[in-house]
């Protein structure tokens, strides 16, 4: 039996997919049941509620062999330690109790960097797989840099106003990952439970890339000119609470955003193993350009 958490979001969701192509057996947790696909939930059992409910994953870890961990942030939690830490120990508890052997979890990238202790919610989350790996149980934490992604948040700009903003500077060459192959990953380690201990398992992309170069890509690929403009971190902020986030919240999220920016995610060697395959032009051109219509 696998537990999925966040079974709607993106990346739950396309961990959900390779599951189900699976004879195994699945469980998930969902908020919001209705949200799952009609043919989802006839495949699978679903248990109502937050994962970070001592009663829900106490109940959806009876009888599991692992556990797929997917945590999103409360935008409007008093701070990161409750955000992250809090939210997750009522699992590790669970986790212990129930015997559960395996736990998948999502985290960042930045474990042994200078910025590592200063670097928001990526801090929260290093913070938040110490409490897993102390569960009992064998844990792979699948280390991020940016999701690629993330720009369809933006595609209303992107579309009307001709470019993307973020706060790292244009130049500043970084790492990408689409979530189809994070999902494929975390998959991967859940169906094959030959593995033990604890550990990082970073997943890079095929390449780092910077702003302006993303910039140029998707201007191929969409066929017209989509610029970058860095945003201050002031404005960032602004436009954090603007969308309800608290002021912790907010603040997390421009700290990770400096880190980023002073080398946070470049703190691994790249290699075959830790890169996947989705470049960020193939993302423009599956993902992207069909979204922006």
């Amino acid at each position: 039996m696998i537990v999925v958490t966040a079974p709607t979001g993106k990346i739950g969701s396309l961990v959900l997919d390779h599951l189900l192509a699976t004879d195994t057996e699945i469980r998930v947790i969902a908020r919001h049941p209705e949200k799952l696909a009609p043919a989802v939930r006839d495949r699978v059992e679903v248990i109502t509620g937050s994962h970070g409910d001592p009663d829900v994953i106490g109940k959806a870890l009876v009888g599991a062999d692992a556990l797929f961990w997917l945590l999103l942030a409360d935008p409007q939690a008093p701070d990161v330690e409750s955000a992250f830490v809090d939210f997750t120990r009522p699992a590790t508890e669970a986790i212990s109790d129930q015997g559960v052997g395996h736990v998948v979890g999502i985290s960042a990238l930045g474990r042994g960097t200078a910025q590592a202790d200063r670097a928001g919610l990526a801090t929260a989350s290093l913070a938040m797989d110490d409490l897993l790996a102390g569960s009992g149980a064998g844990y792979r934490a699948l280390v991020m840099p940016g999701f690629m992604d993330n720009l369809l948040w933006q595609t209303e700009l992107i579309r009307n106003q001709g470019f993307f903003s973020e706060p790292q500077p244009g130049d500043l060459r970084l790492p990408r990952v689409a979530t189809k192959d994070i999902a494929a990953v975390a998959a991967e380690l859940l169906l094959d439970r030959s593995w033990t201990g604890i550990g990082e398992v970073p997943v890079l992309g095929p390449e780092d890339l910077s702003q302006l170069e993303m910039a140029e890509i998707m201007s191929e690929v969409l066929g017209r000119r989509i610029d970058y403009r860095q945003m201050p971190y002031e404005d960032y902020k602004a436009m954090m609470l603007a969308q309800g986030r608290s002021g912790a919240i907010a603040q997390a999220m421009v700290d990770m955003a400096v880190a980023k920016a002073n080398g946070l995610d470049l703190g691994v060697t790249r290699t075959a193993e830790n890169s996947t395959p989705t470049s960020f032009r193939q993302w423009c051109a599956e993902v992207l350009a069909p979204d922006l219509g």
